[in-house]
């Protein structure tokens, strides 16, 4: 369920010089690889924390899923077991789930669950798996608590912990591929959707049958719980069937502007007129949300570990982002678009200043591997954050601070496997990175993507094309937009003005048939106030 392609060959296309800006570091990044033996791979899991340890649940064992329906999201690949990790004395332990009820173990060892710590328990929403009861696969329309500490203790000491769990059921929980966050009191479930059935690339009406619905909006509630109940109040949702039709991506919390909490959602899949991520990230507060249309994020377009980091001193929200998978990435400076959204070594950083512009920044330092992917950071709580778990980088005192640890996710042998793969050339991570988050660099410098900050989104697809392609961009208002196209020998073929173009999304369709033979353009987009270019090919 984590890529759904359409374009059966890869597409490595080479845009524009992407570093035409640096910016001297707010902080550096630096990773440490920590091998705890005995602990196994897990990507797609939740998480809570208490005393210095780690609670982890679901998940799955294997790596990227296969794209045969028979084959993918398979019994064997579920986490079934209860994993406690202490990262610190590098010991972990493991207990089975039998114990508990049938329906706790069907959701507990699911894939993608949206989960929230809070007061000791770990809540855990959803998620997307084999259901023994039901026959088939499905999303679970549970909510379970979790107390976390106890838990942790039982399985270390090999002692009964079904007395930790509760469970209760609501239809408004059966969602797979989103995030839980709070802003102040109240909780938010932005995103995912619900999937029914075995995943099949081909679509619902080839081979086995299967329902996704999107939930297209920002579940809003206020949860109480006692101990012994729990008590769900729904509030009014977000809604917006082309904006917030994401699933599989990263929203993250962030003081905003204004010094108010907030969550951003970063781009996500898929757009609902092609199968592409979204670029543009949507702002989330009390009073609503907002697309920022003035910022484009190309890297690290799937859930992956973030950090927020934020400096009150400077009113600047830092977002850092490891590796993953994106539609983008840096190729010696150019940045090269790859429609089939490859495994990528990118750790970039997202950054808001005062004003309320964002940025994207790619840092010097890279992944070890095809890493990211389904992996989470887990926070070292011991730094001080603020309430809604933002690390607070003005009270680092520190030249170089423990910011977390990344634990597990999909470890890839190339960059594109998908429509290749036969669950050998990607497998879950065991390896767990200490992130270390270094002040006062003198001599690292991160790299602008200039792209980030245009307004004007130029998109081109099918690329590869038989000559016939398409180009969307936007407009922030009405306006005058120059068209050409000029081939590989300097010369123009297309040369056209577009009058009185309206502000928002834009489109205009090519085609031209200047030979018989594979080659390259430059396609060249010109408002009154924003220059984009592109590299295009053309395979008749």
């Amino acid at each position: 369920m984590k890529l759904r392609h359409k374009l059966l060959t890869a597409i490595s296309l080479i845009i524009s010089p992407l570093f035409a800006g640096a910016q001297s570091t707010p902080f550096d990044i630096a990773l440490e690889p920590v091998t705890i033996n005995g602990l196994g791979g897990l990507q797609a899991y939740s998480f809570g924390q208490a005393g210095g340890k780690w609670l982890i649940v679901g998940g799955r064992l294997d790596g990227l899923h296969r794209r045969q329906p028979w084959a993918t999201f398979d019994v064997a690949g579920h986490n079934t077991s209860l994993i406690v990790v202490d990262p610190v004395n590098q010991q972990s332990w493991t207990a089975p789930m039998t114990s508990l009820p049938q329906a706790m173990q069907e959701q507990l060892s699911s894939t993608n669950m949206e989960f929230f710590q809070e007061n000791g328990y770990l809540y855990c929403f959803g998620g997307y798996g084999y259901s023994a009861t039901l026959g088939d696969h499905t999303t679970f329309p549970n909510l379970t608590a979790i107390k976390i500490a106890d838990v942790i203790n039982a399985v270390i000491q090999n002692t009964a912990f079904t007395a930790y769990f509760r469970q209760i059921s609501d239809p408004g929980f059966q969602i797979t591929g989103g995030r839980l966050k709070k802003i102040y009191n109240t909780w938010y479930l932005l995103g995912g959707q619900k999937f029914l059935g075995r995943y099949n690339p081909m679509g619902p009406n080839n081979g086995p049958g299967f329902i996704q619905e999107y939930t297209n909006s920002v579940k809003r509630f206020e949860l109480t719980d006692n101990g012994t109940n729990i008590t769900i109040n729904w509030r009014t949702p977000y809604v917006d069937t082309v904006e917030l039709h994401r699933r599989d991506y990263n929203a993250e919390p962030q003081i905003m502007p204004n010094g108010e909490e907030g969550i951003t959602m970063f781009s996500g899949v898929f757009q609902p007129t092609v199968d592409l991520p979204f670029l543009q990230p949507v702002n989330v507060d009390s009073s609503g949300f907002a697309v920022n249309t003035s910022f484009q994020q190309y890297y690290n377009h799937y859930h992956c570990p973030t950090l927020p980091v934020y400096s009150a001193a400077q009113n600047e929200m830092h977002t850092i982002f490891f590796g993953g998978i994106a539609q983008f990435f840096d190729s010696s400076g150019i940045l090269v678009q790859d429609n089939n959204a490859p495994f990528v070594k990118t750790i970039a950083r997202v950054t808001r200043t005062a004003n309320g512009t964002m940025a994207e920044y790619k840092l010097p330092v890279e992944m070890p591997g095809l890493l990211g992917a389904s992996a989470e950071f887990i926070h070292n709580l011991a730094l001080p954050q603020y309430p809604n778990e933002v690390l607070n980088l003005d009270q680092l005192t520190a030249d170089t601070t423990l910011a977390g640890y990344i634990y597990g996710g999909i470890s890839s042998t190339a960059p594109n496997v998908f429509w290749v793969n036969d669950g050998t050339q990607s497998s879950a991570s065991s390896v767990i990175y200490k992130v270390l988050l270094i002040r006062n660099s003198t001599s690292s410098v991160h790299q602008l993507n200039e792209q980030s900050k245009s307004s004007l989104q130029m998109m081109v697809y099918p690329n590869p094309s038989d000559g016939h392609f398409m180009v969307k961009y936007f407009l922030k208002s009405a306006q005058d937009v120059h068209l050409q196209l000029i081939n590989h020998e300097g010369r123009k073929v297309e040369d056209i003005t577009l009058r009185h173009q309206p502000a928002g999304d834009n489109s205009y369709r090519f085609h031209t048939r200047e030979g018989s033979c594979a080659t390259t353009y430059m396609l060249i987009l010109d408002s009154e106030t924003e220059h984009a270019a592109q590299k295009i090919i053309v395979d008749p």
